[in-house]
């Protein structure tokens, strides 16, 4: 039962002119249960109904009718108070959460709608670091989390596999390149000599011009050209494939800028058609002086396309393709002007689905305060940081649980899972200075807490009778009425509701934020709590039922952030 949509529809038959939409918009929870399970602010209802918030909120106590869920209503300092029937709640939040199961907390806002989800998308040829970390785990995130409430979810990674670096690229490589280090050395080597390009650019600037060059005759077909950056691609995409497979990643689509050089004409010809295309310098452009932004550059002055151009391409496609009810691209917020002229640009060209486009912003990854630069070296290999997280945990696994099975699989699941959880845990947008430390810290409210949390909720099952947790049917709610209990159920209801707020609000800290309440929730019932020791059958068979209902939130809600929840740790 949705508890805000029910007291809403209980007093807007009370309350003249006020819609129940409205007063479900208006309920809270109290932050101490004390105050109540919901509450209703009299405040902003003061002006329209011509009544002080308090005589509103008596009025409503007057009127409440007895429920069964309901146990007493109350009216304090403007506030309309209800406290829920304990018994009626924990049989309604347990009964769902055991009937629903791996599917608890979804919902059919999609109704099947398609949603595609533009994420990761790192450049070819450069190393995997902690940047491209923040798109790739909010984006599946994401990704996750529409699926989950009924949309059909089609992730595609925009390799950046196309551009002047290919002509630096194959530059630096017919200069200082040595096949043999490439194949043994892949990425680091590539990388390697990309950096050294710029160096020796500082002092030999003519090295850009042939740069260029080269990218124009890549884009125009070059046998050699093509040759190297096919190769270029295989030796990345072979990296890149080890990341997202240790973080769980998988796309529908890997179709990079390169897959648009034969649809960037017929974007040309029609802006041309469409009078939208001005010739500046021998560079083509739109004009967006009228909407406050700098024009955006489609054709460069020597022939060659640039991110607007195939950026309009791809979105075409996508829109033929899979006939998208949104197009969200998740990149750091320095692109926001970029995607603002890129949507404007489709506006323009008289496409009204560009409203159906949007841009997820997230903030930069610096080192200490010093921005990220794969030109400058300056960069996290994301697979030492990954390595380093799965040692650490392997050594904490040797030392508190030495006999645990499969230690290596848990220490993947587990090192894997506080990194993920440690960018999740941010709100997307905000700037993260990479710390080692802050990374590799497992104490606190970490996705190893959560994980530890779920282990044990796995533990105390597996104690447990097998003739008790067979089936729940018939557990006594009356058994959970006490604080504890109730706080723990407070939270398994409020999991629909988070997962809901992450959807709108694009936010997948909403959900890593919200596992660590209820983590904490259950550990401080599981201390107070006797569970398997408990005489009573029938307590027992209920605390065990709501055990099972964390376990199963837990697992959800981790893998809604892409984290494994294993059994034991």
């Amino acid at each position: 039962m949705n508890y805000k949509q029910w007291l809403a529809g209980q007093l807007a038959a009370k309350l003249e002119g006020i819609s129940q939409e409205a007063l479900a918009e208006l309920i809270e929870y109290p932050p101490n249960p004390q105050m109540g399970d919901l509450s209703l602010p009299c405040f902003k209802l003061s002006k329209q109904l011509r009544k002080a918030p308090q005589a509103i909120a008596e009025e409503l106590k007057a009127g409440w009718s007895d429920n069964a869920s309901v146990q007493r209503v109350d009216a304090v300092s403007g506030y309309f108070n209800v406290f829920l029937n304990p018994a009626a709640f924990a049989n309604e939040v347990v009964g769902e959460v055991l009937a629903r199961q791996d599917r608890y907390g979804s919902q059919e806002y999609g109704q099947g709608r398609n949603i595609v989800i533009d994420f990761s998308s790192p450049n070819i040829a450069k190393t995997f670091h902690i940047g491209h970390l923040r798109s790739t785990v909010i984006g599946n995130a994401l990704y996750n989390i529409f699926n989950f409430m009924g949309y059909n979810s089609v992730g595609v990674n925009h390799l950046g596999d196309w551009g002047t670096q290919f002509g630096k690229l194959i530059v630096a490589y017919k200069l200082w390149g040595d096949q043999a280090a490439v194949e043994a050395e892949g990425i680091d080597e590539l990388q390697r000599i990309y950096v050294k390009f710029h160096d020796e650019a500082d002092v030999k600037p003519e090295l850009e011009d042939e740069a260029r060059a080269w990218f124009v005759k890549l884009e125009q077909g070059d046998e050699e050209a093509h040759k190297l950056w096919r190769w270029f691609v295989d030796i990345s995409l072979k990296e890149f494939h080890k990341m997202y497979d240790l973080l769980g990643v998988k796309f529908d689509s890997y179709a990079g800028e390169s897959f648009y050089n034969d649809k960037m004409a017929e974007v040309l010809d029609e802006l041309k058609a469409k009078n939208l295309l001005e010739e500046d310098g021998g560079a083509l452009l739109v004009r967006l002086d009228q909407f406050n932004m700098p024009p955006a550059l489609m054709v460069k002055k020597d022939g060659g396309t640039l991110y607007h151009t195939r950026d309009v391409a791809a979105a075409k496609y996508r829109k033929k393709t899979y006939d998208f009810d949104k197009a969200v691209y998740v990149t750091d917020a320095g692109q926001s002007l970029h995607f603002n002229q890129l949507f404007k640009v489709i506006e323009l060209m008289g496409y009204d689905w560009s409203k159906q486009m949007m841009h997820v912003p997230f903030g930069k990854v610096s080192l200490e305060g010093a921005k990220l630069s794969t030109r400058k070296g300056n960069v996290i290999n994301l697979e030492e940081l990954l390595g380093k997280a799965i040692e650490k945990t392997r050594e904490i696994i040797e030392e508190k649980n030495p006999n645990l099975e499969n230690k290596d699989e848990v220490a993947r699941k587990v090192g894997v899972g506080a990194i993920i959880f440690n960018d999740l845990s941010n709100n997307r947008i905000k700037d993260i200075v990479f710390s080692w430390d802050e990374a590799l810290n497992f104490e606190g409210e970490t996705g190893p807490y959560v994980q530890y949390t779920h282990a044990r909720t796995c533990s105390v099952l597996a104690k447990a009778d097998p003739a008790e947790t067979q089936s729940f049917e018939g557990f006594d709610p009356k058994h959970l009425e006490n604080e504890e209990a109730q706080g723990v159920l407070r939270q398994l209801y409020l999991f629909k509701e988070r997962v809901e707020q992450a959807m709108h609000k694009l936010e997948p800290s909403i959900i890593s934020r919200y596992l660590v309440d209820l983590a904490q929730s259950f550990n401080r019932f599981y201390h107070e709590c006797p569970i398997l020791k408990v005489d009573d059958a029938g307590v027992r068979k209920a605390r065990l039922a709501l055990v099972e209902s964390v376990r199963i939130t837990l697992k959800n809600g981790l893998a809604l952030i892409g984290i494994e929840a294993p059994e034991k740790i």
